[in-house]
């Protein structure tokens, strides 16, 4: 049996002044925003689709997600994600360094007002200083994993996986 590891690498990125990150291990590449296709009747966080080297990839938003206005002066950076074996992008301010955080700073998300959005987050830690929130991707599109019976998008406990 595999031991449970230590430390997890984590890709930072920004929305506003918010700094997020999420597992390394889900991050396929970083892009420039590209010419969309819309879609119909998507929903008001799906930008649309991108068309990626023949892969189309559809475009969730997170400003939007999280109930923020547009990025003043225009588009930011892709995150190309897996999630459960397909390709999505999320469109994010600006990505920042890759951070390895210990496993033990990893700390679940305080319990707060619900509605805040708490339920996107898997745990908070710090590095040099800045509060990271540990994005749970999985649950920004409502999916739970099909292997972890009875586990729901608004999980608080950190199972190693975001």
């Amino acid at each position: 049996m595999a031991a449970a590891p230590t430390e997890l690498q984590l890709a930072g990125f920004r929305l506003g002044d918010t700094l997020f990150a999420v597992d390394i291990m889900r991050i396929r590449e970083i892009v420039l925003p590209q010419r969309l296709a819309g879609m119909p009747l998507a929903v008001s966080a799906l930008d649309g689709m991108i068309n990626l080297r023949g892969a189309v990839i559809p475009v969730l938003n997170l400003r939007a997600r999280f109930g923020m206005p547009p990025l003043p002066g225009g588009s930011g950076k892709l995150m190309i994600v897996s999630l459960f074996g397909r390709q999505v992008a999320l469109a994010v301010d600006e990505v920042e360094d890759v951070i390895a955080v210990p496993v033990r700073d990893l700390t679940p998300p305080p319990d707060m007002v619900d509605g805040v959005g708490n339920e996107y987050l898997v745990a908070v830690c710090l590095h040099n200083g800045e509060l990271y929130l540990v994005l749970n991707i999985d649950a920004l599109f409502g999916y739970t994993d099909p292997g972890r019976s009875g586990s729901g998008a608004g999980e608080k406990e950190y199972h190693g996986s975001v």
